[in-house]
């Protein structure tokens, strides 16, 4: 079971990714994540209020199911495929963290300075996962999909308006990493 919990090398999970999307284009269909957001939508009665939301949502239950899977892979990786839940940060970046306030960084993937449910009770914390939140859904929306559909099925079809939103996605990261977490914390 060793081989489980260690990542897997590119040599292996990049051709499993090809095949992947190598099905579901001789399928009909693209990988996305945020596009079930919508669908979600739709199944709620959204369609009601805009013309965005009428759509065949039964031709998405398919990505609603990757989805589900996502989450319940999620849960059993973190619960029963893990040995250690610490994070392997150079120590420049983990006593840069400490000096922002963040104790014992790299112990979770999720700093609990952010993610813990002490968190939710600070207006500072509440306020920037609210807009970050807001900020990821408008950018979804506005690229035409997320980083996950535009990184891997955009790019491997060749989609030059993917390549500008990865481009974009990018510069937004850094530009956080850089520049804005630095004026936050």
């Amino acid at each position: 079971m060793n081989w489980i919990y260690n990542p897997w090398p590119w040599y292996i999970s990049g051709p499993l990714i090809a095949i992947i999307l190598f099905l579901l284009l001789k399928s009909g269909k693209t990988f996305g994540m945020s596009s079930n957001l919508r669908t979600m939508c739709t199944i709620c009665g959204a369609g009601k209020a805009s013309d965005f939301f009428k759509f065949d949502w039964k031709s998405q239950r398919w990505n609603l199911i990757v989805v589900l899977g996502a989450i319940l892979g999620g849960i059993i990786a973190s619960t029963v495929l893990s040995n250690d839940s610490s994070v392997a940060i150079a120590p420049e970046t983990i006593s840069d963290l400490k000096a922002k306030g963040f104790v014992n960084p790299g112990k979770n993937y999720m700093p609990d300075l952010l993610f813990a449910n002490e968190a939710l009770s600070q207006p500072k914390s509440l306020l920037l996962l609210i807009i970050g939140g807001l900020l990821v859904g408008f950018g979804a929306r506005y690229a035409g999909g997320c980083t996950s559909g535009h990184a891997i099925s955009g790019l491997s079809n060749l989609q030059l308006p993917s390549l500008v939103a990865v481009i974009g996605f990018f510069i937004g990261g850094l530009t956080m990493v850089h520049i804005i977490f630095p004026l936050i914390f």
